[in-house]
This record gives C-alpha cells, structure tokens and sequence, in this order.
C-alpha cells in the first residue's frame, strides 16, 4: 500500500550539470505533492547541489568502498520509498530499484538503447532519438513524470545559495571586491572544461578580459578548479590588466553562492554553467560542436555562441587528432572570435 506522504528517490549518478537540471524534476514533484520526502541518489562530487535545490529533503551518495555497502543498503531500505525514478538504468541502479521496496519504479526506454532489466521496473518512459535530439535535456527529465501520473506545471530550475556559503564568500573576496569599488559591474570567468578539446584558448580569453576591463569599466574575476588552475594563470599572464583570481577550489556550495554576486559569466558549456543559471545569473557560454539545443543554459537570459554547424576543420592550425562532429573531441570552439564574446559580454552588462 503506497503510503499518504510519498518518498521519492531520483537517482543519477553524474555529472555536476546533470544533477542540477533534475530540478525541473523535483519542483514538479513538490508542486504536485507538497508534503513529499524527496531525496536524491548521487556520486559523492555531486551530492553537494541537493542542500542548494530547496524541494530535495535529503540526499544518499553511492558507496566509494566495498565495507560502506553494508549500512548504505540499510538506509536505502529503511527510508521506506514509494517511487523511485532511475535516471540511469545501469545494471546498479535498476538493481538499486528493486532493492529499495518502492512500488513505483520508473526508468527510460531510449531508442536504439538497450532497456536493462525491465522486469526490476514497474513503468518506463519511451523516449525516441528525434524526441531527445530536438529538446533540452529536462524535457526528457520530465517524462518520467508522466507514468507516475504527475503533471507538468513548470520547467524552473533553481538553487539558493546558503547563509553560510555567502558568509565564507564574503569572507573570502569581500576585501579584494572593495579594491575596486569604482567599477560599475563585475564579471566571473570560469575558463575550464572535462574536456581540453572544448576550450578557449588563453589568450582569446585574456584579450577579451582586457577590452572587458578597458571598455566596460567592469572588473573580471577568475574561477576554477584544481585542475584549471594552470589554465587561470595562464590567462593572468597573457592579460595586459589585473585579473582577480579566485585561487582556491570551491565547494559547489560556494561557488553558487560567489556566482549569486556577479552580473554575467563567461564559461564553456560546462556544469559549472548550470550551477550559475539556476542561481539566476546571465551566462554567456562558449559552445563547440556539441548539441545546445539540448545542453544550453536553461532560461531567456542566457546567450549561447557556436560555430554554425556542422562545423569545418580548422585545417593546418587544428590540433590533433581532432574528430569533427565529436563534441568531446573536436575544435570547433576555436572558431568563435575575440569580438563575439566582447559583444556578447558586454551587452549583459
């Protein structure tokens, strides 16, 4: 018997952006049953946007060893859900379905991907290769509210930074933000990616932090995670004008709640990217040959640059190997210029 208050679990394992856009999800979700138990099921570097989405109630990270199984499993049972909607369908997560008792189990039916162990579900969403093409990614999301028989009353993605992330922001850029008090605006670069092929090069990313600086009156800060602090001192020194730099790793709390304070943000497709649009800041964001229609930041405020596709090769220039039509593997990035993205830019502001 399915309880008064239902207890749903969502479960993705990654990555960063795709755990934020599940908020499409919940919101509909409490909208429909305000009084739900919704918790989120995640890998541990991702489980740190549930306390950000203000309709998740809990959240369990999978285990990162063999001996924490035991009392994972344990929780997982004990926390008596009644649906439970697996984004994933591996052979862990419908395993993990089943394992949890819930009487309502969804998972997707792709197109041209195998359905893995169907029996373990009681419901599944088709989802054909033209349908997840031609939408944004939430809008697949949001099918596996439909078999459970919840309705669609919004596509809002939102996450509110916590008073203690703001405090240790404050604490953490307040003094060098008031060195430049005079400047009207301030603009966040985030110039990393998962993938190198997808990056801006260095100094295109400095000339236009420049004429951003010298035009604009703005001030341009730097972010980035342990592995793109190379890339952020590399910007420093091509930059003919100071660039603050954000010299330490954030936790996703943190670098929510920094994004919260700036007027516009300057990134590649990237999670970074939708952890600053769902905070409700404008984001300019450099695509390659990877689908926008389905990855851009969610919102009318954001602006999206790409090389028209299908993308040529950029020939003698392009390193190697690039693979054209392979969005981790290609260039394409390169081909957008030093005044699109000043344009672009500078119009937010």
């Amino acid at each position: 018997m399915i309880s008064a208050v239902p207890r749903v679990l969502l479960i993705r394992r990654r990555y960063l952006g795709d755990i934020v856009l599940l908020g499409s999800v919940a919101r509909n979700l409490r909208l429909h049953w305000p009084n739900a138990q919704l918790a989120l099921l995640t890998e541990a570097p991702y489980a740190g946007i549930a306390p950000l989405n203000p309709d998740f109630n809990a959240a369990f990270t999978f285990p990162r060893r063999i001996g924490e199984w035991p009392a994972f499993l344990r929780a997982l049972r004990a926390a008596r859900f009644t649906h439970v909607l697996d984004f994933d369908n591996t052979e862990k997560t419908a395993l993990l379905t089943r394992f949890t008792g819930a009487t309502t189990r969804v998972a997707f039916d792709r197109e041209l991907i195998v359905f893995r162990y169907p029996r373990l579900y009681t419901h599944s969403a088709k989802v054909t290769n033209a349908f997840y093409d031609a939408h944004h990614i939430t809008e697949t999301y949001l099918q596996l509210l439909t078999p459970i028989g919840v309705p669609l009353g919004t596509r809002e993605v939102r996450l509110v930074p916590r008073q203690p992330d703001i405090a240790a922001i404050s604490a953490l850029v307040g003094v060098r933000q008031s060195a430049f008090a005079n400047r009207q605006s301030k603009i966040l670069v985030h110039p990393g990616s998962r993938s190198p092929y997808r990056i801006w090069p260095a100094e295109r990313f400095a000339a236009v932090c420049d004429r951003l600086q010298d035009d604009t009156g703005a001030q341009v800060f730097l972010v980035g995670g342990p592995a793109e602090q190379e890339l952020v001192q590399q910007i420093r020194a091509h930059a003919k004008t100071h660039l603050v730099a954000i010299d330490r790793a954030l936790p996703v709390g943190e670098f929510a709640a920094l994004a919260a304070q700036f007027d516009v943000f300057l990134c590649h497709d990237s999670g970074p990217m939708h952890i600053v649009a769902a905070v409700g800041t404008p984001v300019v964001a450099l695509f390659g040959s990877q689908n926008a229609t389905i990855w851009r930041p969610l919102g009318a405020r954001h602006t999206i640059l790409q090389t028209p596709l299908p993308c040529s090769c950029l020939g003698e220039a392009a390193p190697t190997p690039c693979v054209k039509g392979d969005g981790y593997r290609s260039y394409c990035v390169r081909k957008i210029t030093e005044a699109e993205v000043f344009a672009a830019v500078a119009a937010k502001l």
